[in-house]
């Protein structure tokens, strides 16, 4: 009874101190703007389907793409024996699933879930591998800082000993299991201590393991077993409670901000509401001005652009979040990989980093409070952001649908229309647009003198 007590406690602090941290995410992304992603609802349940469960976008890089779909498979089934383990801890029982009658097929989904598990192991060593030894380009970008390049091995390291204290886990319990159904045979009463482990399930993986386990007596074994059992358990509730500050929380993430996508064409750009009307109403020859409504002399003044986090809409916030930091983005960027400062993925962690800052800071009213910093020339910089081209290689490359071009092009406009700051080529290009009606330094009158030069 202590143990279930005891277990019941660390399993409802674990789910408290997630469930604590995914509202403080939910506030934080609260301060964006809204917006309406909720349209066109069987476009995007498929969207969600080949990007986030099938992993149609991880795949065609092969190799990570493989490795990723078995951790990917593996975290997901491997699950089902997590639940048995939370049930056996709340009831007290051992591997409550096989007393269900389950018989041959729960022998078999043990023994999936020990090879998928060993998949696990070898690709997140295969991962430390790419990472730290081969030292991929993509992982070693410059905002890959002491913490971005840590947060992924932690992970990874974590993964590798959880799998060896499962396989660790069904080991003892195998023993145990073969000394219990001795005694069994032999005619002798079980001990209480052996009561639990009945022959049930099937360890072709676990069953390497044996040879370092079986010199033990049995209270060494059961001890073992239980320390592995209970090391797992709380290994898994302290991931679950680690993912939400982590680049991992794509695993919940990715879902939901495929399900969000932008389903327009990548290169269409949203227009502002503000701006639209006011050209609509210079273009429309009956318009009449000055019947246009007064407007409100309480509401807040138009804003062109963004220029902190809270400029931005919901969902490009929640992009932020939902980042994997895999650097698929950057490793296509034309403006990066001819050297420019421009890192889309340096876009989405700075966005998360800024967001996190504001949200430490909210007001009584739960509005962000001036801290006199902005996302915008703290965080970005304007050679960063018109090193874009808006080609949007980056969101055609991202395993999550983010759209770091989005966040660009609002915070290229709160430059140009706020502040009033662009580079001088563009400054030049809007002057000859303004006096001009063309890009060209030379009048509308003079564009066709290059006919009469062919002539000549």
């Amino acid at each position: 009874m202590i143990a279930q007590i005891a277990f019941v406690l660390v399993l409802a602090t674990g789910i408290f101190l997630f469930a604590k941290r995914i509202r403080e995410i939910r506030r934080n992304i609260g301060i964006g703007r809204k917006e309406d992603r909720t349209d066109r609802s069987s476009e995007r349940w498929k969207t969600m389907i080949s990007v986030a469960l099938g992993q149609s976008k991880m795949v065609k890089r092969p190799v990570s793409g493989f490795l990723h779909l078995l951790v990917y498979v593996g975290f997901v089934l491997i699950n089902i024996e997590v639940l048995e383990i939370i049930i056996d801890g709340i009831t007290g029982q051992h591997r409550i699933f096989a007393h269900l009658g389950l018989g041959a097929a729960y022998n078999f989904l043990i023994a999936c879930f020990e090879v998928l598990a060993l998949g696990v192991l070898v690709s997140c060593v295969i991962f430390l591998i790419r990472r730290n030894v081969l030292r991929i380009k993509r992982f070693h970008l410059k905002e890959m800082t002491s913490w971005p390049k840590s947060d992924a091995n932690i992970i990874l390291v974590a993964e590798i000993v959880l799998m060896f204290a499962l396989f660790s886990m069904n080991a003892t319990d195998s023993i145990l299991q073969e000394r219990a159904a001795e005694l069994l045979s032999a005619g002798q009463a079980l001990p209480e201590s052996l009561s639990h482990y009945i022959n049930a399930g099937s360890f072709p993986i676990s069953s390497w393991l044996k040879p370092l386990y079986n010199g033990m007596s049995t209270e060494g074994l059961i001890a073992t077993e239980r320390f592995m059992w209970w090391f797992h358990i709380i290994g898994i509730l302290a991931f679950l409670v680690y993912v939400p500050y982590s680049k991992h929380f794509h695993i919940i993430m990715a879902f939901p901000n495929t399900y969000y996508s932008k389903l327009e064409p990548k290169g269409q750009m949203t227009n502002m509401e503000a701006v639209t009307n006011e050209v609509k109403l210079m273009l429309d020859p009956s318009a009449d001005p000055f019947a246009q409504p007064a407007p409100d002399p309480n509401a807040e003044p138009v804003k062109f652009g963004a220029k902190d986090v809270q400029d931005l809409t919901w969902k490009q916030l929640f992009d932020s979040y939902t980042c994997t930091e895999c650097g698929r983005c950057s490793s296509v960027c034309p403006a990066n990989q001819t050297g420019k400062i421009l890192s889309p993925r340096k876009i989405m962690m700075d966005t998360r980093d800024r967001l996190e800052e504001v949200g430490k800071n909210l007001g009584a009213d739960g509005k962000p409070q001036d801290d006199g910093k902005s996302l915008l020339h703290d965080y970005i910089s304007e050679e960063e952001l018109w090193a874009c081209t808006t080609c949007n290689a980056c969101t055609e490359a991202c395993p999550v649908n983010i759209d770091p071009v989005g966040i660009i092009v609002d915070l290229r406009r709160h430059l140009i229309m706020e502040e009033s700051k662009s580079p001088e080529s563009i400054t030049a290009m809007f002057n000859n647009m303004e006096n001009n009606g063309a890009p060209w330094a030379f009048p509308a009158a003079d564009r066709g003198k290059w006919i009469d030069e062919l002539n000549a």
